[in-house]
């Protein structure tokens, strides 16, 4: 029985547009957003693998000053809060709204599970004008250790009451799902870029682009049971 379903926030219920507009404004490559999100990824997986820890925030900036340096542009202060400040005002995609409130009228619980610093997530839900559609937030600040390791997904469940059977943990992110599925949740993958599925990582239970869909692929597994 599937009690919660946990959503990834960034490119998952969030649409990256505001932050790729800053972006755009200093550089040419319509690749740099990926490129600075994977660097970011890197050194948060680096730092979990050696027990270390640095909030979001911190990580973001420290990525964020190197890629302008190896691109020979100077940051400054106003530029780095600019583009790091879009980050809090990402609208959500067109479907997320009717795909929460189907879960929650089929008493699923709706539950963002983020690497942001939790001041960060409230903040995007609210700026989004999805806040009131969550029943609860939790940032991998609570287990200083970021996504995709076991710890944040297991974190969650147990705040919830829920054992990881009874998740499904939402992602556009393959490396997301993976530690998910390593984790014991089951597993949704949305589409949201045009990316291949790693083919070396654990394959998603449920496969779809649009989150309507998905959500009623969850509540299909109820059904089943």
């Amino acid at each position: 029985m599937i009690k919660a379903v946990f959503f990834d926030m960034n490119e998952t219920v969030l649409n990256l547009s505001l932050l790729k507009e800053s972006f755009g404004k200093h550089f040419d490559d319509a690749y740099v957003v990926k490129y600075w999100f994977t660097k970011l990824l890197h050194t948060s997986t680096v730092t979990g693998i050696m027990d270390e820890y640095k909030n979001f925030g911190e990580l973001a900036a420290v990525v964020l000053e190197n890629i302008f340096y190896e691109s020979g542009k100077q940051l400054t202060e106003e530029t780095k809060a600019e583009i790091l400040g879009s980050f809090r005002k990402l609208p959500a995609y067109g479907d997320v709204v009717e795909a929460l409130e189907i879960l929650r009228q089929n008493n699923i619980r709706t539950i963002a599970v983020s690497n942001s610093s939790p001041v960060m997530i409230k903040e995007q839900l609210a700026n989004a004008g999805i806040i009131d559609l969550f029943d609860a937030y939790y940032s991998v600040d609570a287990v200083n250790k970021y996504k995709p390791f076991k710890d944040i997904y297991h974190y969650a469940a147990r705040e919830e009451n829920v054992s990881p059977e009874e998740v499904v943990m939402v992602a556009s992110h393959d490396w997301d799902l993976f530690g998910a599925k390593k984790a014991g949740l089951t597993t949704a993958y949305i589409k949201r870029k045009e990316e291949l599925f790693n083919p070396y990582y654990l394959r998603p239970d449920i496969h779809t682009a649009n989150m309507v869909e998905l959500v009623r692929e969850v509540i299909k597994i109820n059904g089943d049971i």
